[in-house]
């Protein structure tokens, strides 16, 4: 729950205003895009019902009833600030339309980090029905993400999300995990080991 609740009509102006959820494109399938930059999310403003009403009025009407896909950048997220909370994020994905669920194909994680891909690979299966764990596809790092959607379409990344990206560029290639569909499986460009926790320096680690 927010520890400082607004009106809804109030959280549904700060989401907007805030860009957390936008409608970027499309994907290299031709599927609509919808784009979440998980560190703008305002935890402490916004409620479970008026996340719902904002995802009602603003999001599921562009979304035409067709299959999309989603970007979801979780870089700089922190439980504290910007993560509602995994019950939280359950209620809402429980409350989303089959319809849209049935239409999600394959959602993006950019900049995952060590801790939510052990948490998922833990328990996603439990945490979200409907096939949505087998949809995940993680993305170390952004280059990787150009090779399923159309760059152009997207627009520009938030600063932080490219600061980032950057870094992880200097730090080395060999945390490179690339685009995952097994997530046990971490991948080396073209070899792959089958330890979740492969060793690398973990300065490098967002």
């Amino acid at each position: 729950m927010p520890s400082n609740p607004l009106r809804e009509s109030q959280q549904i102006r700060l989401l907007d205003k805030l860009g957390v959820f936008e409608i970027r494109g499309r994907d290299k399938c031709g599927r609509k895009v919808l784009c979440v930059i998980g560190k703008l999310f305002p935890a402490r403003f916004v409620s479970v019902e008026g996340l719902k009403m904002y995802l009602e009025e603003r999001i599921y009407p562009k979304l035409e009833g067709r299959p999309f896909s989603v970007v979801y950048v979780h870089t700089g997220v922190q439980r504290t600030e910007n993560c509602p909370g995994i019950s939280i994020i359950r209620s809402i994905y429980e409350a989303i339309p089959i319809d849209v669920k049935q239409n999600l194909e394959v959602v993006y994680f950019v900049h995952p980090g060590i801790q939510a891909r052990l948490f998922l690979a833990t328990f996603g299966r439990l945490l979200f029905s409907g096939g949505l764990y087998s949809k995940l596809k993680y993305v170390n790092r952004l280059e990787f993400l150009w090779e399923h959607v159309r760059r152009r379409e997207m627009g520009e990344m938030p600063d932080f999300v490219n600061e980032h990206d950057e870094e992880l560029e200097r730090c080395n290639t060999t945390i490179d995990y690339g685009l995952e569909s097994d997530h046990p499986r971490i991948h080396f460009g073209t070899a792959s080991m089958d330890s979740m926790v492969p060793s690398y320096s973990m300065r490098c680690i967002a």
